[in-house]
């Protein structure tokens, strides 16, 4: 069992920036790939960003490339999200969540956390 405790939400301005953190306990953190999903309000939940279990290598999705970055610290047991030029669209409950696999699809993560409310005023 991984527990994913994700923290940093909040109310920020449109062009703003904010950090997400995601907190593991229980299994080795390290032997997860770990990933960050949202899901805004009437819409179904979509991958964000994803990251190795060394964190060698990283992925974000197109709507996000270039402007959010996602981190790892496998000495903290922990996983960030860094989001810059946030855009009202943006605006989600943001989940992580631990892969023994890796990839995009919600299917191949087996553990999630409880979300964090992100809101990107115009």
């Amino acid at each position: 069992q991984v527990q994913l405790v994700e923290s940093g939400g909040g109310l920020v301005q449109d062009g703003g920036s904010l950090r997400l953190s995601c907190a593991a306990s229980g299994r080795t953190f390290s032997g997860y790939a770990m990933g960050w999903f949202r899901q805004a309000p009437g819409k179904e939940r979509e991958f964000v960003a994803g990251i190795s279990r060394s964190g060698g290598m990283t992925f974000h999705s197109d709507s996000v490339k270039g402007r959010f970055t996602i981190s790892r610290d496998n000495a903290k047991n922990k996983v960030y999200l860094q989001m810059n030029s946030l855009k009202p669209e943006d605006t989600a409950v943001y989940y992580c969540a631990a892969s023994l696999g890796a990839g995009t699809k919600q299917s191949r993560y087996d553990y999630w956390g409880q979300g964090t409310q992100v809101t990107v005023s115009s």
